[in-house]
């Protein structure tokens, strides 16, 4: 008894040591036969962000000249074209059951990019300068452009984050002001 099963554990062994040779062989066979050409088609994404819209408000105290506060921003060109892009914001004036913040009193101070997680990029040339009021009113006035990728830079996918600062008039009562940032990305620089 003992000696079939080590003739059947050696057929079997042999029987997959033939099988892998012969897939291998023919792998093989394959991949070494004929000289062709192969082709790749990549096709490419899009342009595209979050954070749209943004409801942000900032609490007034007395004797308080300014507040800040930051806005994260992903940005992701997969287009692979190196085209560049832009990002431009408008916003609703700061306001309150108090009165209303000028509409100058927010400007951007900086904005940073970095190659987001798991990916490769190329950075974004930015020719924006600082600081840069962001528009207000009642209804959002036209949008301005607050940062862009050159072209050929700017490719990947990109965290960005945008600090705000919001001057307080003295003459401003204390509470809670909010106010609506819309932002926007368009093709080119």
């Amino acid at each position: 008894m003992r000696l079939i099963k080590n003739r059947s554990r050696g057929l079997y062994l042999c029987f997959v040591l033939l099988f892998t040779f012969v897939i291998g062989g023919s792998v093989m066979a394959h991949a070494n036969s004929g000289s062709g050409t192969a082709t790749a088609i990549v096709k490419a994404g899009g342009l595209k962000f979050s954070n749209a819209t943004n409801q942000v408000s900032v609490q007034v105290k007395t004797k308080v000249n300014l507040v800040s506060y930051s806005l994260p921003i992903t940005v992701i060109d997969a287009r692979g074209s190196g085209s560049g892009w832009n990002l431009s914001i408008t916003s609703t004036s700061f306001s309150s059951s108090n009165g209303q913040l000028p509409n100058n009193a927010s400007s951007i101070s900086s904005v940073t990019a970095s190659c987001g997680l798991h990916s490769t990029c190329t950075n974004p040339i930015n020719k924006i300068s600082y600081p840069l009021v962001i528009p207000a009113d009642r209804t959002p006035p036209p949008p301005v452009k607050f940062f862009n990728a050159a072209v050929r830079s700017g490719l990947g996918v990109f965290s960005l984050m945008m600090m705000v600062n919001v001057t307080v008039p003295s003459s401003a009562k204390a509470g809670t002001y909010t106010s609506t940032v819309n932002l926007t990305i368009s093709n080119g620089p």
